[in-house]
């Protein structure tokens, strides 16, 4: 390891206190006075420490020179994302574990507890690389998790590539229609995250110049995923399965009408 303070949670030298006060104070109030909403679902707020988000860099740039020069193979994050590293792969694992379940999960309790945001107890981490060499665009797809969370951690002469949203939907209308107050568009601040629900479609703009570098956390609920399997009704937040339960009970109606 390059920086090996990095690789315990070292919370006053990781996030910033505006955060570390919220995570404390523990209460949906105390969230949203550091957050803001753009979007139903979707939460941006200043998180990290300028000289944590550098260390990770150098850390991540680091451990993909060790890998070139030992001849080993880095493991991808996903089949959309050939640029980034898995940072569980190189002993990042149990930090992001803690930050996962003390500071992404007390939000999650209080924003998606629909989602099994209360119970998240396993993650998947890595390091995403956007640049006009490393891959462009990412077309919109949803996340294999419950809750996300996106945290840039710096770029160099890097534009484009703004993070788009486009609303939740259950796995079977992915490419249902899009509506007006669904979308979104966030282009990265260093040190900020943005939250968000794993099922709302999102992609990555292409991007025309420079590069940059983004930590990603996908939190997994097993309880949750564990209900879903015996789920059939998504109505209550995925928007075109309310609306086929609509017009199906306008139909039952009109033919009730007709009946009697």
């Amino acid at each position: 390891p390059l920086h090996k303070e990095i690789y315990t949670m070292d919370a006053e030298n990781f996030f910033t206190p505006s955060f570390l006060r919220a995570i404390q104070e523990n209460t949906e109030a105390a969230f949203k006075s550091i957050m803001h909403q753009p979007c139903k679902g979707i939460y941006t707020f200043n998180m990290l420490q300028p000289l944590f988000c550098q260390k990770l860099i150098s850390e991540v740039i680091h451990f993909e020179k060790w890998a070139l020069h030992n001849k080993r193979k880095i493991m991808r994050p996903n089949i959309i994302n050939r640029s980034g590293v898995v940072l569980d792969d190189f002993g990042l694992e149990p930090m992001l574990h803690r930050f996962m379940t003390d500071f992404i999960r007390p939000m999650s309790q209080v924003f998606y507890t629909e989602f099994g945001g209360s119970s998240l107890d396993s993650h998947h981490g890595f390091a995403a690389v956007y640049g006009i060499d490393k891959g462009v665009k990412v077309d919109w797809h949803v996340d294999d998790a419950e809750v996300s969370i996106n945290i840039c951690l710096g770029s160099k002469d890097f534009s484009g590539g703004q993070l788009f949203f486009r609303g939740v939907r259950c796995d079977e209308h992915l490419n249902s229609e899009i509506h007006p107050d669904e979308i979104f568009n966030y282009c990265h601040v260093p040190g900020h995250a943005i939250l968000h629900l794993a099922s709302n479609r999102h992609g990555v703009e292409h991007v025309t110049s420079g590069i940059g570098m983004n930590l990603v956390l996908w939190c997994r609920s097993s309880a949750f995923r564990q209900l879903m399997k015996t789920q059939r009704d998504f109505s209550s937040w995925c928007r075109e399965c309310k609306r086929k339960k609509e017009e199906a009970e306008c139909q039952r109606k009109k033919k009730e009408t007709q009946c009697s």
